[in-house]
């Protein structure tokens, strides 16, 4: 399957200003990302969709694609859409949406997003991970119910499973899966669901993946083992960021030099 991997960008933020242009290590972060996904070797072509110039440019003059997109989107999912609807990519057979705020996102994460739509199973790929109790209570922090074969039944920044009985937690606790902002689709499948009109439950929920839900679309739901990668939303979250990278980077080079003496 030849796999189209989108990341879509737009220059207004509400918590952190410009964050596609905010810098990690030295780079834009836009850039960061789209060198990540490309050095995952997970996709054919990986490209930005922006309706920023100034996003655009970055991109370009950094060595990768950015294809400028209508100012209009309400969503990153619809300025993927458009993206993937373009005769330049009518041979991908498989979309991947990563957000532009995951300069940390893995390969597992990618691919397990991706396996749910190439095995044939389901038209709709995303992630989970396995979480504590405790981001039951945090809405900030989206839960996935997920049935037995794989497909979601439910998204929800409230606490899924619900406990009522106390001697159910530990059956409650293993079932508890946070979701990971990463979607595989078809072609097709992708450019149903922005046709879709907005669903009374995505609007209540404020989870546009509820929209595919609600008109009967299969999503499946990879499960990895990862701790899922931090995004950045807030000045601090670049901060910490920063620090991530400085310290993956000495990381590796106390790791080379050893090698280096061992040789």
């Amino acid at each position: 399957m030849s796999t189209l991997a989108v990341i879509p960008a737009r220059l207004a933020s509400t918590r952190l200003r410009n964050k596609p242009l905010q810098l990690l290590a030295g780079r834009p972060l836009v850039l960061r990302v789209w060198e990540r996904v490309q050095a995952l070797e997970v996709a054919d072509q990986v490209v930005v969709a922006t309706d920023s110039q100034q996003i655009a440019d970055v991109v370009s003059d950094g060595g990768g694609t950015a294809i400028l997109t209508s100012t209009n989107h309400p969503s990153g999912t619809d300025r993927v859409a458009e993206v993937a609807a373009l005769a330049a990519f009518s041979q991908a057979t498989a979309v991947l949406n990563v957000q532009g705020d995951e300069p940390f996102v893995s390969r597992a994460a990618l691919l397990g997003a991706l396996e749910q739509v190439r095995s044939g199973r389901f038209v709709l790929g995303t992630v989970a991970v396995r979480a504590t109790a405790e981001v039951l209570e945090r809405p900030e922090v989206v839960k996935v119910v997920a049935a037995d074969d794989g497909r979601a039944m439910y998204f929800s920044r409230a606490a899924i499973p619900w406990l009522r009985e106390r001697e159910d937690a530990g059956e409650r606790d293993m079932r508890i899966l946070q979701h990971l902002g990463i979607y595989a689709y078809t072609p097709e499948a992708l450019a149903r669901w922005v046709a879709l009109p907005e669903h009374p439950l995505e609007r209540i929920e404020r989870l546009e993946q509820l929209r595919p839900l609600a008109a009967g679309m299969a999503m499946g739901v990879a499960r990895i083992d990862e701790p899922s990668a931090p995004g950045i939303d807030t000045s601090e979250d670049l901060e910490l960021a920063n620090a991530r990278w400085a310290a993956a980077r000495e990381t590796s080079e106390t790791s080379d030099h050893n090698k280096a003496g061992r040789i």
